[in-house]
């Protein structure tokens, strides 16, 4: 599912300083390469055994993404919960408190940006 409304979509920032704020997040860059990158945010939800992941694009604006000097943008932001025996399944309802976490760590993701 696409969160349309993050206000993230792009936000620039260099690569140093968006792999900064986002592991203070608990984001980890997984997927990457020469000119995108992927951050994931897990988020387990205990009451109803499920795990979810946030993920938000950025793409290369300027420079390699291996240089910690690259300005990315953001893209979209969106939500999957995890099935057997790996992937993500996109059309899926949240859980009301899945769906908090997310709406905090988006907006807490946008104001250490604007910084």
């Amino acid at each position: 599912m696409i969160i349309e409304t993050t206000g993230l979509k792009g936000l620039k920032s260099d690569l140093a300083h968006l792999d900064e704020v986002t592991s203070k997040l608990g984001f980890v860059r997984w997927q990457w390469e020469y000119t995108r990158a992927t951050y994931d945010l897990k988020i387990e939800d205990k009451s109803g055994k499920a795990v979810y992941f946030l993920r938000v694009n950025a793409r290369v604006e300027s420079g390699k993404l291996e240089s910690p000097y690259a300005v990315l943008y953001l893209e979209d932001a969106y939500v999957g919960r995890e099935t057997f025996p790996h992937g993500l399944d996109y059309n899926v309802t949240l859980p009301d408190s899945v769906n908090k976490i997310i709406q905090q760590k988006l907006s807490q993701l946008k104001q250490l940006l604007a910084e």
